[in-house]
């Protein structure tokens, strides 16, 4: 995972949304890590002891991996991997991830006036704060999209992010206390997660196997099982796709672009791309670049 953070200026909002994107980011708290870390602004840090109390803001945060604890006025649950936690203005709260276990969290902050008739309108209180949404490549791939977003700017990139956040509600309105899936879909899909989270850290099919303490080949059997395609497949899909997205930047250099998927040279990379997109990586920045395509483009 990578760490990420960025917080806005409170005028930074959109009146005819009624959306405000306050602050977004991601981190992976190692165990026996401090909590939270130094690095955020003191507005918005807190302690165990006195907790915390968010003005006019709402926050989701959502767990992938390790687990911890949630306290607030009215909520005390347990954190499992797979929790997302809805804060809301006004709730003294306060959570942490487990001294053994760590945890890695994704979480945007927003108000407005759109967000507030979601809230009431859903029935969303603050008796129940913590959702079991399980391992999500959907929540994954939201998350994602609001810290890429959010880092790139320009044009219309609000409203993109309003609606990631609005999906998000959605999601939660319909979780339960538990994953309905099977076993085997459990795994997979935090597989996927794994896979989409660190397309970009060298993470190979086997080493998520291990993560997820299973034999490669019966995760290699379920994995495939499930969605149609090898563990291995699915991986280079997500490399692929990532690699369209970074030859939008017509400041990425190719090679550049090779390394930073952990390919073995950009040569390997230029033969590989060509044999799932049908052109080089040079050739289809050009068409891209012919289109008007920009760095938005969504793989």
């Amino acid at each position: 995972m990578e760490d990420y953070y960025q917080y806005f200026p409170v005028e930074q909002k959109d009146p005819s949304l009624g959306f405000a994107l306050l602050n977004t980011g991601s981190t992976r708290i190692d165990k026996n890590s401090q909590y939270p870390p130094v690095a955020h602004p003191a507005h918005h840090n807190f302690s165990w002891q006195d907790g915390r109390v968010l003005r006019e803001e709402y926050q989701l945060i959502y767990i992938n991996r390790g687990g911890g604890l949630f306290e607030s006025e009215s909520c005390r649950s347990a954190v499992t991997e797979g929790s997302l936690i809805l804060l809301q203005p006004g709730e003294r709260h306060r959570y942490r991830p487990d001294k053994v276990s760590g945890w890695d969290e994704s979480w945007v902050g927003f108000r407005g006036n759109m967000v507030d008739e979601i809230i009431r309108d859903n029935y969303y209180r603050p008796e129940k704060a913590v959702f079991r949404v399980g391992f999500n490549e959907t929540v994954v791939n939201l998350f994602n999209d609001i810290n890429r977003y959010s880092r790139q700017g320009g044009p219309g990139h609000r409203p993109v992010i309003a609606g990631a956040v609005i999906y998000l509600l959605g999601l939660i309105s319909g979780a339960g206390q538990g994953d309905s899936a099977d076993a085997g879909q459990t795994m997979v899909n935090r597989a996927r997660a794994l896979f989409r989270e660190r397309v970009r850290d060298g993470i190979s099919p086997e080493r998520v196997a291990e993560e997820l303490r299973v034999s490669y080949s019966l995760f290699r059997k379920a994995f495939k099982q499930h969605t149609g395609v090898a563990p291995g497949q699915y991986l280079l899909g997500l490399k692929i796709g990532l690699a369209k997205q970074l030859l939008a930047d017509p400041n990425r250099l190719i090679k550049e672009i090779a390394y930073e998927l952990n390919m073995d040279s950009p040569l390997y990379f230029g033969k590989l791309f060509k044999e799932k997109v049908g052109v080089s990586p040079a050739e289809y920045r050009r068409q891209i670049t012919i289109r008007g395509a920009g760095p938005l483009d969504r793989f």
